[in-house]
């Protein structure tokens, strides 16, 4: 499928694409100032389109909705369920690790758990490098012991 990235001057860039079935176009504006709509529109007429502004915790959120299940049915598939769960996590403005790279966390030395795969704006990052910065919005999905969960919770949202 093909996004359509369209520059806004002195607003920031479009990015969308058309839904198959719906006769209607559904995307993003990220703008300059670093914020996010969700918007839809008619294909083919832009004046109807429908912008909704999002929050850091709610682009978390929608990208986890979108994409993060998939990547956590697969982990289970792959590990076989057993003691092991996957829990996500959204990395918030202002939060300890926002603008920190993966290393930061210890996540495996203080929790137990491990980072399998970070959501961001819709893009599955699968097993990230340490070197992989976190930034508002993200959603970092962690498998582990139901233990180490609650403790790599408490490590993203405290530090």
């Amino acid at each position: 499928m093909n996004i359509e990235v369209t520059p806004l001057p002195g607003i920031g860039v479009c990015k969308d694409f058309p839904l198959a079935q719906a006769r209607r176009r559904i995307g993003v504006i990220e703008h300059r100032d670093g914020s996010v709509d969700l918007v839809v529109s008619r294909a083919g007429d832009y004046d109807t389109t429908t912008s909704i502004p999002l929050s850091d915790t709610e682009i978390g959120v929608l990208a986890g909705l979108l994409g993060a299940p998939r990547v956590v049915q697969k982990t289970r598939e792959t590990h076989g369920a057993g003691e092991l769960s996957t829990r996500q996590f959204a990395i918030d403005r202002g939060s300890p690790f926002d603008g920190r790279p993966l290393r930061d966390t210890a996540m495996r030395t203080r929790t137990k758990a491990s980072v399998v795969a970070v959501v961001r704006a819709g893009e599955v990052t699968p097993s990230p490098s340490t070197d992989f910065t976190f930034i508002p919005g993200d959603l970092v999905v962690v498998v582990g012991t139901d233990e180490g969960l609650d403790a790599a919770g408490r490590l993203l949202g405290a530090g």
